[in-house]
């Protein structure tokens, strides 16, 4: 996959950017870039090879110290309902913000 440059013209406006004419040149080529070194990664055949959970697992032997899911502050749903300007069913009712 590679971005021609109305796709970065696009990419811009959407993001509210105003790139002038080098600036896009070079997105363009490091964003194409990034996508080449990702279909290089995605060629590497990893069949048979186990997902780590820590890179250093490879070189050692790690524990993950990971703290107890534990409950530690006390349910104020209903008091934190009553700032709500708008509320239904135990939700934030909020405008919508999607064009």
């Amino acid at each position: 996959m590679s971005l021609t440059s109305a796709d970065i013209a696009r990419i811009a406006n959407l993001a509210r950017l105003e790139l002038e004419p080098d600036e896009s040149e070079r997105m363009r080529m490091q964003i194409n870039g990034f996508f080449d070194m990702v279909e290089k990664m995605r060629a590497v055949d990893t069949t048979g090879i186990e997902p780590l959970a820590h890179p250093v697992a490879t070189i050692q032997e790690i524990t993950l110290r990971l703290r107890e899911d534990l409950v530690s502050e006390p349910n104020n749903r209903e008091a934190n309902m009553r700032n709500a300007p708008a509320a239904e069913h135990g939700l934030f009712l909020v405008p919508k913000v999607i064009e």
